[in-house]
Formats: C-alpha cells, structure tokens, sequence
C-alpha cells in the first residue's frame, strides 16, 4: 500500500515538474498605439509557439480614454499604421472568407473580435489557432501584418468589415528573432 502511494506521488510530481517547466516559444508582438497619437500606448500583444504547432495570441488593451466601452480588433492587410490606420487597408483575409465571429461557420483569419473594456478602459483577449503562421512564403504567416482597434463593435455580420467603427489603434506584427 505504501508502494503505491509512493508511486503515485512520485508519477504526480513528475507530472507537475514537466508541465510547469515546459514553456511556450514566444514568436511575435506587437505594440498598440492610437491612431491620432501614436506617442501613446494602448496595449500589447504576444504571439507563442505551443508545443502542437498552434499559436496563441495574448492581447492586453490599457485604452482609457474608451473605458466602459467594446472595442472591435482585426489583423489588417499590411504592417503601416500610417494615415490614422488607414494604410493598413482592409481586414486581412487569406482564405477569401465571409466576416464573422471567430470560431463561427465563416470568419476571416483575422477576425478577432470584440473587447469589453472595464471602467479603467483595461481588456483582453487570447485566441488559439492554426490558422497563423510565422513561416516566410506561407499565406497564413501574420508577420508584418497589422493589429487595427476599432472605436466600435463588430456586428460579425457586415461584410466586409463588421461596421466596427474608425480605426482608433493600430500596431504591426513583428517577428522576435
């Protein structure tokens, strides 16, 4: 009887080892800043490698001036959050999908949704996909692409865009090397 106990501890600690020191590769970040002052930061987001080839993204927005409020974001075409977002062009959509809610029938790849911000105007999302990439020539690779934060919310029924709004943040996808 001690045996097993012994044993089972022992197979319990080893569990708790291995998963606590087995870490996610971060890959990519972005830094959010607004559009019509981009000397001020809004949020963060990291991109990790999980050990089964998916990646997670982990958004934080810190955007007081929308607290209270939802606030749209979509990965947009290009990485130039020049001409307040607007050189970022359209959503970015490499599967020619509908727009939608993430997770729904039909969604563009970068359709990541809608953000509750609390009274301090602090949210955050984390989505888990394959449908990213970072590989260079692959059409699912996100580097270089842009992070655009509406002023409103995504209906995830207007095409192509969600009616989300003007663009209020923006922030491009970079590699960590």
């Amino acid at each position: 009887m001690m045996k097993n106990y012994l044993l089972t501890l022992a197979i319990a600690g080893a569990a708790l080892v291995s998963a606590c020191t087995k870490t996610d590769k971060e890959i990519a970040q972005a830094n959010l800043s607004e559009t019509a002052d981009p000397s001020k930061s809004i949020g963060t987001v990291k991109f990790y490698e999980l050990s089964d080839g998916k990646i997670k993204m982990d958004l934080e927005l810190k955007f007081a001036s929308r607290a209270d409020s939802n606030v749209a974001v979509h990965f947009h075409e290009h990485g130039d959050c020049g001409d307040m977002g607007e050189n970022t062009h359209g959503h970015w959509n490499p599967t020619k999908e509908n727009h939608g809610k993430w997770g729904s029938s039909a969604y563009h790849s970068g359709d990541i949704g809608n953000i509750m911000l609390d009274a301090k105007g602090e949210g955050k999302i984390s989505v888990t996909t394959d449908r990213w990439s970072i590989k260079d020539g692959d059409v699912k690779n996100i580097i270089g692409r842009g992070i655009i934060v509406h002023g409103g919310t995504d209906d995830y029924t207007t095409q192509p865009t969600g009616n989300s709004g003007p663009r209020v943040g923006c922030g491009v996808i970079e590699a960590i090397k």
